[in-house]
């Protein structure tokens, strides 16, 4: 079966790469049109759609995925309108292709820029969340590039029937279909296939748990835009609002438990008045708080919190809660502890927020504001192809401009080197 996969991700590449040279010279005004024709038939086809996710969400549920997974996976007609709209909104953003990002001329006279580029074939390797074949789709051509897409077996049904819409769009504008192109197996060898794809795949990105990351970053032979795990905190300082506290509280961890922006540990300044209010407002919601001695002493239905619980993703109505000895000690526990994700800050004091946002060193960091909003459409970039946590290239929301690169452009009158 290895021989076959790579094989068939061989061939999708040779395919992926024509979609791509011919993307990369197609005027925006043609590839906005072949998204508009997209996001078209996916809500054309919601009924297909929304049958082919009932039936992952039922074996999901069979085969025993979390509450949180099935959250991610399930589609409902609010849910799929929102992601064909997330596709007109790629479709009507800045194309980044040819930008110049800046220019000089140097004193021999030579011009040079760096203008923007397209990177080329992109693999996208996710889970659960079929929304991610047409936002990945929609933002690699947007930006000029092909893509390969790898979902996840638990939404194959879901990803099929997504894609069958948006490749019936862009072939009925005019588009090639191979500029976004789905794996046709559920076999895991296919995704060891992609990773030593060199040549063929220029960049993998990894969308979904902390052990398909680590095993991408373990075997790929293309470069990687990681996506860690988003262990974000928000810290409630001693000159926070309390009303404010207890809203953003609340909202950060549950308004959605499974998505990667939910806050997974509260952090409360000792010298905060009212944390047992914030902390009953959480518990009251249903949310499981773990704590120490000193939390459980504030909100009785605390459970202890383990060693392991600072370091846990939960993606669900859980909660890791501490005191903490002001914005030092908030900072201290987030550096030992963050995934460098999202953290955030509740204050009314506005030195201590600029500590806060100065020395967190994380992809994004918020002042009075929900670590829900970690999102690229909440950031004004359309869709996003997912939260990159390093530090090179592109880091946080990855969109349109970070699915570019450059290169340098050098305009002459005949100059030869001395």
């Amino acid at each position: 079966m290895e021989q076959d996969a790579d094989t068939l991700i061989a061939d999708m590449g040779a395919r992926a790469r024509a979609a791509a040279t011919a993307l990369a010279a197609m005027p925006t005004a043609r590839k906005a049109d072949g998204l508009r024709a997209a996001a078209a038939a996916i809500c054309a086809d919601a009924e297909t759609i929304l049958a082919a996710n009932a039936r992952d969400v039922e074996a999901g549920a069979a085969n025993g995925l979390s509450g949180a997974l099935l959250d991610r996976l399930r589609l409902d007609p609010a849910r799929l309108e929102g992601a064909a709209k997330g596709v007109e909104a790629v479709a009507a953003l800045a194309d980044p292709v040819g930008a110049v990002i800046d220019s000089s001329e140097r004193p021999n006279g030579l011009r040079l820029s760096r203008v923007r580029v397209p990177i080329g074939v992109i693999g996208i390797i996710y889970e659960s969340r079929p929304n991610v074949t047409a936002d990945a789709a929609a933002l690699c051509m947007m930006s000029g590039n092909a893509a390969i897409l790898r979902g996840g077996s638990e939404a194959a049904h879901s990803n099929r029937a997504i894609h069958a819409a948006f490749s019936r769009g862009l072939t009925d504008a005019g588009l090639p279909a191979d500029a976004a192109q789905l794996v046709p197996t559920t076999d895991r060898a296919a995704v060891g296939a992609m990773l030593k794809a060199d040549g063929a795949i220029d960049l993998i990105v990894p969308r979904g748990g902390k052990s398909l990351v680590a095993r991408v970053q373990e075997e790929a032979r293309v470069p990687v835009l990681a996506h860690l795990d988003g262990i974000c905190h928000l810290y409630i300082d001693r000159a926070a609002d309390p009303e404010m506290a207890v809203k953003l509280a609340v909202n950060a961890k549950m308004r959605r438990t499974g998505i990667c922006g939910a806050t997974e540990t509260l952090l409360v300044d000792r010298a905060f008045a009212d944390p047992a209010k914030i902390l009953a407002a959480l518990g009251d919601t249903g949310c499981e708080l773990r704590g120490d001695a000193d939390i459980r002493a504030i909100e009785p239905r605390t459970v202890p919190a383990s060693a392991e619980d600072w370091d846990t993703e939960y993606l669900d109505s859980i909660l890791s809660v501490a005191l903490v000895d002001g914005v030092e000690g908030a900072m201290a526990h987030i550096a030992r502890h963050s995934s460098h994700h999202t953290d955030a800050i509740v204050t009314e004091a506005a030195d201590t927020a600029e500590r806060f946002l100065n020395g967190v060193d994380s992809a994004i960091v918020m002042w009075n504001a929900s670590t829900q909003f970690a999102d690229g459409g909440e950031f004004g970039l359309g869709a996003e192809i997912g939260i990159a946590t390093g530090r090179l290239h592109a880091r946080g929301p990855v969109a349109l401009e970070g699915l570019t690169t450059y290169k340098w452009v050098v305009r002459g009158t005949g100059q030869a080197r001395p």
